[in-house]
């Protein structure tokens, strides 16, 4: 059953470029979420899977950044929000990652 006045959005959970391109054909993906650890098996860096990632998906594709510490999370976040505009930078919820959400936002 279909809630009427809802919306429903439909993301994709993998950084692999094939499976994207199979999945951006039918036609129904509104974006991408992707971790460090699904980039990392696709063997290239992060910045240039997420273009690439970018390239496939017209719609948010999250991209999280790998640090620890506040400060080098807002400066990767920065980094990987200017790689598209399509790009949702996610930080873990941990002390140093809500100060840098709060920094980034």
């Amino acid at each position: 059953m279909i809630a009427e006045g809802k919306n429903v959005k439909f993301f994709l959970d993998t950084a692999n470029l094939d499976e994207l391109k199979r999945g951006s054909a039918w036609g129904i993906v509104d974006g991408v979420t992707t971790n460090p650890t699904l980039i990392a098996r696709e063997g290239r860096p992060i910045e240039e899977q997420i273009r690439l990632i970018c390239g496939i998906v017209d719609g948010d594709i999250s991209a999280e950044v790998v640090s620890t510490e506040a400060a080098l999370m807002v400066k990767e976040g920065l980094k990987l929000a200017a790689i598209h505009k399509n790009v949702v930078v996610k930080c873990p919820l941990t002390r140093d990652g809500i100060e840098a959400t709060s920094e980034l936002s």
